[in-house]
């Protein structure tokens, strides 16, 4: 993949950059800014390099339609906000291409910075009719002289802003693009070990294809949050009210058989009657779950035994939260993982999307971690071995 640098000199280029600023918004309040803020050194150095920058972004999940839920004008904001201190100026267009998108480039200045309102907005971004996306990133590239990739949180998507997009014009993978791909070699190619994969979250079919890949190169991995109780069943244990997915014991079964104990289960579990933050919480054994309750989090002692597998590592890989992180009776495990993640000596990712969204808002700083993904889903169908249109585009000439 050709870098900014192989671009040579940009200055007065019109650059477009397609940036993932898919934050979570409330009232017109960010809630976590960290995929805005991982998008800036891109900017910057474009922008300090004389560049006029275009940034298309998308935010949520519009479903082709302009929709003032799902408005990028916050982002644009906050992405001011934070540019101000390098001494750069950002605008914002109130649409995709259309005549406010090409006037706002027509009088954008060189080292200043227009944000275009969300691509999603447009249906044939996400269009499966290639002609269709081939017609919007024909009106994306009218705009632009040059194409940098540095949304990594959608590069496993074929749309648009994308794939398309590349194919049309000079094109390059932006810093956080090539640091991401960096990282992820290093948990796939040849990890430092002991090497230790932690697997949370809602459910076991959102990770199939990831424990089947990961199972072969870790050393351990320790299996949380709602996901646990399929494999709780699978032994023969009763998970009571919590989330299971029946159809999914068989898998399960085949990878308890394969892995043995390299696959770690906790042994206790924090149990509510209901689901809600002041549901009466109880520490139960993982083989003693009452019938009555439903588990939302991994007991304290498993806590600490992940805790140390964690510590003791070399490289570890987090997917997923342990608990409820949300609902502080249910954040022990998470905070626990966190916190070990944090003593790691060599190489520590934290695995996008919910994992990043709960180290932040448990308290813990970015630069506490090895590596903060942006992209969730991009990283798993790399972990998975999956090829990823987005950056199998950006190594065509």
């Amino acid at each position: 993949m050709k870098t900014i640098d192989d671009l040579g000199d940009v200055a007065g280029l019109r650059v477009l950059v397609r940036s993932d600023l898919n934050v979570p918004i409330k009232n017109d309040v960010i809630g976590d800014d960290g995929r805005i803020r991982a998008s800036l050194p891109t900017l910057v150095k474009l922008a300090k390099a004389g560049a006029k920058v275009i940034v298309t972004a998308h935010l949520g999940r519009p479903k082709g339609t302009p929709n003032p839920e799902f408005t990028l004008a916050p982002v644009a904001k906050r992405l001011g906000e934070l540019l101000k201190d390098e001494g750069i100026t950002v605008h914002f267009a109130a649409d995709v291409t259309g005549e406010a998108a090409q006037a706002a480039v027509q009088d954008l200045d060189e080292g200043e910075v227009l944000l275009l309102e969300n691509v999603r907005y447009d249906a044939r971004e996400e269009s499966k009719d290639e002609s269709q996306r081939d017609q919007l990133a024909d009106e994306l590239t009218a705009l632009a002289d040059v194409f940098v990739s540095d949304g990594f949180g959608v590069v496993h998507r074929k749309q648009a802003s994308v794939y398309d997009v590349a194919r049309k014009l000079p094109h390059a993978a932006g810093g956080l693009v090539l640091a991401e791909v960096e990282v992820l070699k290093k948990l796939t190619e040849d990890p430092a070990r002991p090497y230790v994969v932690v697997l949370g979250g809602a459910k076991v079919s959102d990770k199939l294809a990831v424990i089947d890949n990961l199972l072969a190169k870790a050393d351990k991995v320790l299996i949380g949050g709602g996901m646990v109780f399929t494999f709780l069943k699978a032994q023969g244990h009763e998970v009571g009210k919590s989330l299971l997915e029946e159809d999914q014991l068989d898998v399960v079964r085949g990878y308890l058989k394969e892995a043995g104990d390299r696959i770690v289960l906790p042994t206790d579990i924090v149990v509510a009657p209901e689901f809600k933050a002041d549901s009466p919480a109880t520490v139960v054994a993982a083989d003693a779950i009452p019938a009555d309750q439903l588990g939302l989090d991994i007991g304290p002692d498993s806590a600490k035994a992940f805790a140390a597998e964690v510590a003791a590592a070399k490289t570890v890989f987090w997917n997923g939260p342990m608990g409820v992180f949300e609902m502080e009776a249910f954040a022990g495990g998470t905070k626990a993982v966190a916190q070990a993640l944090t003593e790691v000596t060599g190489l520590s990712v934290v695995g996008g999307g919910d994992s990043a969204a709960a180290v932040r808002q448990l308290g813990f700083a970015d630069d506490a971690f090895g590596h903060i993904s942006t992209g969730g889903g991009a990283s798993l169908e790399y972990l998975e071995g999956k090829e990823l249109p987005g950056l199998a585009v950006l190594e065509e000439d």
